[in-house]
């Protein structure tokens, strides 16, 4: 028996057990664990339905070291895209193309490993605990997620003993873009005539983490989701994704996918800014589809402040009473355990009559 936790992050304190898996497959034992899911009959309102290709709003960070009027112009794209898209992409970004390349290399690395070596925490000499796969709580497929990722906090990399080449590209790849986000969220505050120092004190790299995804090639690719459709619990979370496709967000009702940009870095407002901004600024849904016969990767970072770090309406009147971050983690727990999804921010909304 151990410990598994659903992909996204929260830990759901209910173990399964593991069937008899090949030794040496990297892959989750999905079909295995799942079987009464998939004995189910298959559903055609369940079916996941291909997606035509969206380019998210692209915006040149470059322009931010130009003249007045070409910085403005920048910082007016991105206060934009915050607010009507929750997504966007990012070139010249600062992240060297060596570190996102090493970063790479060395996560598909680790992924490729045997399922039996990864569920013991690795290559790094993780807990346990940090390796994740599937959903627990999941009563019907469309609650599966079929991924497997290493979800880890940022003081468990300074002191891992492991790996050495691993270790080295988290640490620079979470150096490079949590620098990225600093200078997100300071233009976000202050397009909002807000002190962006908010972030300064409650951010640091020991409160953010890491996610190295996986989505192995899926045989039931048309029933089943890589990661169910979610909104994330930080600040910003920035995503570098490979070649392969699969993200999809939510907008105006309707599933679209996002093309792949090998320049670009994606950027998605959190549930935290959207509380922060009083909904100036938009957490979105969105999800990953499987595909049937190439497996994927993506390399998460969340940007995330201290547990005991309040969140209030910075601007107008309140949408959302305040919290505290550890509040909000342990609220969607709580609701994971018991529905099998998060409620998210509307369990602090102040509703009004």
């Amino acid at each position: 028996m151990i410990e598994l936790r659903v992909l996204g992050g929260e830990s759901l304190l209910k173990p399964l057990k593991i069937v008899d898996h090949d030794g040496d497959s990297p892959d989750p034992p999905f079909l295995e664990t799942y079987k009464k899911l998939f004995a189910t009959t298959d559903d055609p309102k369940n079916r996941v339905v291909a997606m035509e290709d969206c380019q998210l709003p692209i915006i040149d960070l470059r322009r931010l070291t130009g003249g007045e009027t070409e910085i403005k112009a920048c910082q007016e794209e991105i206060f934009e895209a915050a607010k009507t898209w929750g997504f966007f992409q990012v070139v010249n970004h600062g992240v060297s193309g060596e570190v996102l390349e090493k970063m790479r290399k060395e996560q598909v690395s680790l992924m490729r490993m045997p399922f039996r070596a990864k569920i013991h925490g690795g290559d790094l000499g993780f807990a346990a605990g940090n390796y994740r796969w599937g959903t627990p709580s999941a009563t019907c497929l469309k609650q599966l997620s079929w991924s497997e990722a290493f979800h880890v906090c940022l003081n468990d990399v300074v002191e891992s003993t492991g790996n050495t080449d691993l270790r080295w590209a988290m640490e620079n790849f979470s150096i490079g873009v949590s620098k990225l986000c600093y200078q997100l969220v300071d233009i976000l505050a202050d397009a909002i005539d807000e002190n962006p120092s908010f972030f300064r004190e409650a951010c640091s790299l020991p409160s953010s983490y890491l996610r190295l995804n996986r989505y192995p090639a899926c045989p039931e690719a048309h029933q089943v989701l890589g990661i169910t459709p979610h909104t994330d619990s930080d600040f910003i979370t920035v995503l570098h994704q490979d070649h392969i496709g699969g993200l999809q967000l939510l907008r105006d009702g309707k599933w679209i996918a996002v093309k792949p940009n090998s320049d670009a870095l994606i950027i998605n407002i959190g549930d935290l800014l959207q509380a922060w901004s009083n909904d100036v600024y938009k957490s979105v849904k969105h999800r990953v589809v499987t595909n049937a016969t190439t497996e994927r990767f993506s390399t998460a970072f969340f940007f995330c402040p201290s547990y005991d770090t309040v969140i209030h309406g910075a601007t107008g009147e309140p949408v959302y009473r305040s919290f505290s971050f550890g509040e909000y983690r342990k609220q969607v727990q709580e609701d994971t355990r018991i529905f099998g999804d998060k409620i998210g921010l509307p369990r602090f909304h102040l509703h009004t009559n």
